[in-house]
């Protein structure tokens, strides 16, 4: 059985923070904070609030959102854990739905830790599943935007791709998927357009590192391959729909390219 300190050890840093610039924060006030915390059971609506120690539970019960009290939000199977928040050792720390559509953490500074790349969505909200084990969050129309196993479209600057862990394009046809084996490979449907050369590395990871370069690691976090993109921070990996990883700099100029 994997205990929730465990859980964090073992999960932290699953996905990391975007950049600074892309996302909408509004500073939170207290009184704003008390009233609406933790106010759904199975979901987190705008402008909803987990303090430390509250969760949510899926309608079923096997499904669990912790805000646990070190700073890290935690999504358990039971007692496992799925995925986690980059955010332990910060005790205090507390998470909100944000009404323009990002799910934030927040220090006991009211500074923000951590933010999934959905800002732009007036009234998403963040939905525990009943069965498939997926963390998501929905746009107000039921779109998804984000989730614990895949990115929508692009793998912001910073972020991590762990095995199992999926980019799919905006269209749901292309998937980048961090294999088991160590390569990170772009499929439509079953048939594989691009490959990274890191077969035979099982545990290694993709990073869209913040200096510019989209990096495959092993688990000795050893560079195995690099798109040498260096040099232009804040640089994002797009999955587009037309089948192509795409390497885009801060200003959405085209860095590098799978074709």
């Amino acid at each position: 059985m994997i205990t929730k300190k465990a859980a964090i050890a073992v999960m932290a840093g699953s996905l990391l923070a975007g950049p600074v610039a892309t996302i909408a924060m509004t500073q939170p006030s207290n009184a704003a904070v008390a009233a609406t915390a933790a106010a759904a059971k199975d979901r987190l609506r705008p402008g909803d609030w987990l303090l430390p120690g509250q969760s949510l539970t899926s309608g079923g019960g096997r499904f669990k959102l912790v805000q646990q009290a070190e700073g890290n939000l935690v999504f358990y199977d039971g007692t496992k854990a799925l995925w986690t928040s980059p955010t332990s050792g910060k005790p205090g720390a507390k998470a909100t739905m944000q009404k323009e559509g990002n799910l934030v953490i927040y220090g006991v500074d009211n500074k923000p830790l951590w933010s999934t790349p959905t800002a732009g969505n007036p009234g998403a909200y963040l939905l525990l599943p009943e069965a498939s084990g997926n963390l998501v969050i929905y746009s107000s129309t039921n779109k998804p935007l984000w989730s614990s196993q895949a990115y929508i479209g692009k793998l912001p600057s910073g972020h991590v791709l762990r095995p199992g862990q999926v980019v799919q394009s905006d269209n749901g046809r292309y998937k980048l998927i961090q294999q088991d084996e160590g390569n990170a490979v772009l499929y439509d449907g079953q048939r594989p357009l691009f490959t990274t050369p890191t077969a035979g590395h099982p545990g290694a990871r993709s990073i869209m590192q913040a200096e510019g370069n989209w990096v495959v690691v092993d688990r000795n976090d050893k560079a195995l391959w690099t798109t040498k993109t260096a040099g232009n921070p804040g640089a994002w990996l797009a999955v587009s729909n037309d089948g192509r990883v795409i390497i885009y700099s801060s200003a959405n100029k085209p860095l590098w390219t799978s074709r």
